[in-house]
This record gives C-alpha cells, sequence and structure tokens, in this order.
C-alpha cells in the first residue's frame, strides 16, 4: 500500500537513506530537519504518515508527536529514537504513536510498521465511509434468517482465533463477511490484509504471498514482503482459495501449521502470527476429488464454515438492499435525494440476480444515473430491465442450429458478465474460469459489444 510519508530527522544520513528507500517502495516522502519545518510541511500539504525523531534540534519529540496528534487527528505517526527507553515507548504509545523503533533503524522494520500503520488508515477510511451511509462499519444488512445466522456465528466466532471458510456464489459478500469477523476480532486494530487467488497468475502467487529476496528471479530488483508478513497479528482474507495451485497450496498449509515460511529465493525462516479467513465459490469437496485441492488444508480451513446463499434465495433481504444502495449512490454522486415507489420495488425483487448483490448494486447504481427522478416508478424501471434481459428469450423461439443457438448464448452471457463485473477483464476472465488471452479472443470472435476496458 503506497502512502504519503513525512520523515522529520535531523539526521540528513537518515532522511537521505530513509527517503530513498521508501521512494522506491512508491511511497510519496517529503523531509524535514526540524520540528518546525515538519510543522509547515503537516499544514500544507495531507501527509498519512509521519516518521518522527524523539530528539529535534528544536523540538521535544514528545511534545511535537501531542501537537501532531491533536492538530491532526487521522495522521498516524512512528517515533525513532537512538536514545529509546520502555518508559518513553509507553508514553509514546499512549499519546497516539502508532509504533517505536530504536535506532540503528532496521530497514525491514520500518516497512513492515508502515504498512501495517497504511492499511490501520485504510480500515479507518473505511469505517468513516460506513458511518457516512449510516450504517454501522462492515454491517451485514438483510433480515432473512440466513443473514441472521450469519449474524450470530460472526459475534461467536469473531473473538475467537479459529479459521473460517466462507463459501458463496461470486458477487454474495464473502468478503464483507470476511471483514466483519476480523471487526469482532482482537485482532481488528492490526491490519486485514486481501488477497484474491484466482487474479494472481500461478508464476507470481507465491511471491505475493510470501515476499521474495533481491534476485530470486528476473525482475526481483528489491526484498518484497509478502502478504502473511504485512497481515502479522492480523488476519489475512483468502479469497477465491479454490483457484489456488497446489505447490501454494502446500506452503499454505505449512504456515497454517506452524506459522512459518521462507520467501522466494530466501533460506532464512520468517515467523508470523496470523488469522486466516478463506473464501470460495467452488465446492471444494469436489474439487478434491478431482485432485485439485488438497484434503488436508481443506480441514485446517473448514474449522467455522459459513455460507452465503445467494440473493434469489432470500428475496425479503432485497428491499432492505435496494434502499441502501440508492442513498449510497445518491450521497457518493451529489444527487438529490431518490427513492423506488413500491411496485418498482416489488419488480426488482422479482428477478433472480445471477450476479447476486454486485449486479443489484450495479443495476441500482444504473438506475440513479439513468433516471434523475426524486421518485422513481415501475414504469421508469422497465426499459433499463427490459435492456438488461432483452434477445435472450428470443433464442430459444428462434429455429437455429445448435452452434448457432451456443454461439449466440456465449455471447449474451459473456456481455452480461462483462456488464457485472464493470467491465473487468480479469475479474469477468475469472468469473468465466477462462484465461484473460482467451476472453479477448472469445470478445473478437462472437462479436461481443464493444466494452470499456
Amino acid at each position: 500500500m503506497k502512502g504519503k510519508i513525512l520523515i522529520i530527522d535531523d539526521e540528513k544520513n537518515i532522511l537521505a537513506v530513509l527517503s530513498e528507500i521508501l521512494e522506491d517502495d512508491e511511497h510519496f516522502v517529503r523531509t524535514a530537519e526540524n520540528g518546525e519545518n515538519g510543522l509547515k510541511i503537516l499544514r500544507k500539504e495531507e501527509i498519512e504518515l509521519v516518521l518522527l525523531d524523539i530528539k529535534l534540534p528544536d523540538w521535544n519529540g514528545i511534545d511535537l508527536l501531542k501537537l501532531i496528534k491533536t492538530e491532526f487527528p487521522k495522521t498516524e505517526v512512528i517515533m525513532i529514537s537512538g536514545h529509546g527507553t520502555v518508559s518513553m515507548a509507553v508514553q509514546s504509545t499512549k499519546l497516539g504513536a502508532y509504533d517505536f523503533i530504536e535506532k540503528p533503524l532496521s530497514i525491514e522494520k520500518v516497512r513492515i510498521a508502515i504498512a501495517h500503520a497504511l492499511e490501520k488508515l485504510k480500515l479507518e477510511t473505511e469505517k468513516n465511509e460506513w458511518v457516512k451511509l449510516g450504517i454501522g462499519e462492515h454491517e451485514i444488512l438483510g433480515k432473512s434468517r440466513a443473514i441472521k445466522t450469519i449474524k450470530e456465528t460472526i459475534l461467536r466466532c469473531g473473538p475467537t482465533e479459529s479459521k473460517v471458510l466462507i463459501s458463496g456464489e461470486t458477487g454474495t459478500g464473502k468478503e464483507l463477511v470476511a471483514a466483519a469477523i476480523h471487526q469482532q476480532s482482537n485482532r481488528k486494530n492490526n491490519p486485514f490484509i486481501k488477497v484474491n487467488c484466482a487474479a494472481i497468475p500461478e508464476s507470481l502467487i507465491e511471491s505475493e504471498l510470501f515476499g521474495h529476496e533481491k534476485g530470486a528471479f528476473t525482475g526481483a530488483t528489491k526484498r518484497k514482503l509478502g502478504k502473511f508478513e504485512l497481515a502479522d497479528n492480523g488476519t489475512i482474507f483468502l479469497d477465491e482459495i479454490g483457484d489456488m495451485e497446489l505447490p501454494c497450496q502446500t506452503k499454505v498449509l505449512r504456515v497454517l501449521e506452524t506459522g512459518e515460511f521462507e520467501r522466494v529465493g530466501g533460506v532464512s525462516t520468517v515467523k508470523v502470527d496470523v488469522r486466516v479467513i478463506a473464501a470460495t465459490n467452488k465446492e471444494l469437496e469436489g474439487e478434491i476429488e478431482k485432485d485439485k485441492f488438497r484434503e488436508d488444508l481443506y480441514y485446517r480451513l473448514n474449522v467455522v464454515p459459513i455460507y452465503i446463499s445467494p440473493l434469489r434465495e432470500r428475496q425479503i433481504d432485497i428491499p432492505m438492499l435496494i434502499n441502501h444502495f440508492m442513498s449510497k449512490f445518491c450521497n457518493e454522486k451529489g444527487l438529490n435525494k431518490q427513492i423506488l415507489d413500491e411496485k418498482a420495488i416489488e419488480l426488482l425483487t422479482k428477478y433472480s440476480y445471477p450476479g447476486n448483490i454486485r449486479e443489484l448494486r450495479n443495476l441500482i447504481e444504473r438506475i440513479t444515473i439513468m433516471i434523475p427522478k426524486e421518485i422513481i416508478r415501475e414504469e421508469d424501471i422497465v426499459p433499463i430491465l427490459g435492456t438488461k434481459r432483452e434477445g435472450t428469450s428470443d433464442i430459444f423461439s428462434a429455429s437455429l442450429s445448435l452452434s448457432d443457438a451456443q454461439r449466440t448464448l456465449s455471447k449474451k452471457y459473456i456481455e452480461t458478465q462483462l456488464e457485472l463485473h464493470n467491465y473487468n477483464i480479469s475479474e469477468t476472465a475469472k468469473t468465466l474460469g477462462i484465461e484473460r488471452p482467451n476472453l479477448y479472443r472469445k470478445i473478437r470472435e462472437l462479436g461481443v459489444k464493444k466494452f470499456k476496458n
């Protein structure tokens, strides 16, 4: 995660070395040799994180920390010192410092502390966005029995260290459930790291999860920390774990059993304390029978199973989700408040939504944009719903050869999936179970309507 970082230290060599390393890591970096210059930068620019020396020529670092946390409460501060004591570290933490690192600085420790602090900021930002919308952070919306059961399970398993396996169709909200579990845990103030196992090429998945050493492979110009290391003392969410290749599954199993791994190209063992939550849209028992998923890994992950039923099986939840998304998009886009009348909501509730909540979300966003009315009625949304489904039923009444029917259905299905995934080729290819180049080829062959990506 990239951040806007300010380094305040009177040692020029530390400023030079740290700024070079952090810029190589693609952070935006500013530097100041004293407290006053640091404050000027903070008051002019949006700084997310400050690395603050405790001994400055014009300020006591503790006093400056107090001022920063008073004027800029959302800015995280990591204290650094060559004269640190335990009491000083405790005092800094009580005053709001995220961490305290002693000199000589370990670049590895600095990088990990920065990654964790920026992850905390991201979580806080997400929390504030939820609050603005008038609902609790990571709240699972719905009043069906299925949703109530999920909420009860989250409350029971959240405070434990148990591993959780979330299953359900694409678009049902598995990531939201994982985030809610993390927020109910004792790790909630530590990182929540998300990994989409299906979106990472097989050749890069090990490096992404476990990191790599400089020179481990072509293009590895510096050491990189993996997701497990970044999630230390927090939670890692392995989304679509059913798409992970067997060799990587073996390494994940070892981490679950021992908490240890080696970076790609490395020889030293890294120890981590990580809670694992996994999710899949596949039937893993079937994948085990096909020798595509390790049985021992499945039982390690499936300590607390959570199944999210598709939206078509809990239509009672749809009106609440519609109202939530309407408020969300009107708020985000600065639109006047819009509401759907009873018949419009009834019409939307009858749809089966093969793309689940993601499809419903996209549909409501389209409605708020395309129908600029305060009260949206059934007749207003019929054209949008008609466009969404037009042409599919004609295939079954037309006299077509089997190959022509298959071609037409494939074209319509790919167009629908592109739309559901906001024309993101990678996400669409993942859902279809094909590689990106193959999807591009299908788009050309079938004459799929022009897409946005």
